[in-house]
């Protein structure tokens, strides 16, 4: 009996826990009551499961129907999504969506498009990758991500296509207890020299043999922009640094902003490219997607009060 449960059946049941009362789901899915109520006893004498208790002048679910509701639950949406990814298909949309997102990239701006995107894409499953420098490019090349959100590397290949999106703010900094963070005026490049240098490094091989950036002979390398940002609020170095990573750093003191010769008061911009195979756009969802992006604002790039930066790197293993 139980392979004969139907969808309307079930959200039949659905309908009338979410409308209080058959009546009002007789209401809601333009059937009569009796209709209703016969639906859903025949659904309970088919899984042998009595859902609501009907004492009351309403039907109250049982323990057993607050289980089965979020099973039923689950199976409509289910559905639900199948049917909408293959509609789709049928017109072109894409099935998923794969991005990879250059670690410097604001993670609340892709959160806010993601929000939306599942409202407007409900049947597109999303997959999201966080990677740095060549890291970021690689799985657009070996077609592995559809789309590629990229800024550290200054070089796009030219199977590539892309899109500017709005940049980031980026800005030299060490703790406040680093010695650097004491040097008064600008600081010269053989002063920097002396210090150690916490640079992002390429898990790729796409900047081998290349160095952005790197200002110092001394330098720690790490693959993780996280690590970076501890070993710099520890003391460990010196390096650059995203602006909206570190704002609440700076303005709270634990971290300084390095004025350093030849570099900009205001820091530098590290421009921000969605990026794609020319032979495989993107379909609709990803183009979608890709104009959100383009939309979202630059983060604030006001350095916090009193706070002079100095130059950060021309683009880099940072």
């Amino acid at each position: 009996m139980l392979d004969g449960v139907s969808l309307d059946q079930l959200r039949t049941f659905i309908t009338a826990v979410d409308e209080g009362s058959f009546s009002a789901a007789s209401r809601k899915l333009y059937r009569a009551q009796s209709v209703v109520s016969q639906t859903i006893s025949n659904f309970e004498e088919q899984i042998g499961v009595e859902l609501f208790d009907r004492s009351g002048r309403y039907p109250k679910l049982t323990p057993a129907g607050v289980v089965l509701l979020a099973d039923a639950r689950s199976i409509v949406t289910g559905v639900d999504l199948l049917k909408a990814r293959a509609k789709g298909i049928a017109t072109g949309l894409e099935p998923e969506l794969s991005v990879v997102v250059d670690v410097m990239y604001p993670i609340d701006a892709v959160t806010q498009v993601a929000k939306e995107f599942r409202q407007h894409y409900p049947g597109v499953a999303l997959r999201v990758y966080v990677e740095a420098l060549g890291g970021a490019m690689q799985p657009v090349l070996d077609q592995r991500c559809s789309v590629g959100i990229v800024g550290s590397l200054p070089h796009i290949p030219p199977k590539m296509a892309y899109e500017r999106l709005a940049g980031i703010t980026f800005l030299m900094v060490c703790a406040s207890d680093h010695p650097l963070a004491s040097h008064k005026g600008k600081i010269p490049k053989d002063v920097l020299a002396r210090h150690t240098q916490i640079v992002l490094t390429d898990r790729s091989d796409l900047s081998k043999g290349r160095e952005f950036g790197v200002m110092s002979p001394l330098t720690w390398r790490l693959g993780d922009l996280f690590a970076k940002h501890h070993f710099l609020l520890n003391g460990l170095g010196w390096g650059g640094m995203p602006l909206h990573i570190v704002r609440g750093d700076i303005e709270n003191g634990r971290l300084s902003v390095l004025r350093i010769e030849d570099v900009p008061p205001e820091g530098l911009i590290l421009p921000m490219s969605a990026i794609w195979q020319t032979s495989s756009p993107p379909g609709p969802a990803g183009r979608w997607f890709i104009e959100r992006l383009k939309q979202m604002p630059s983060p604030a790039s006001t350095i916090p009060a009193g706070k002079a930066p100095g130059k950060s790197p021309s683009r880099s293993k940072r």
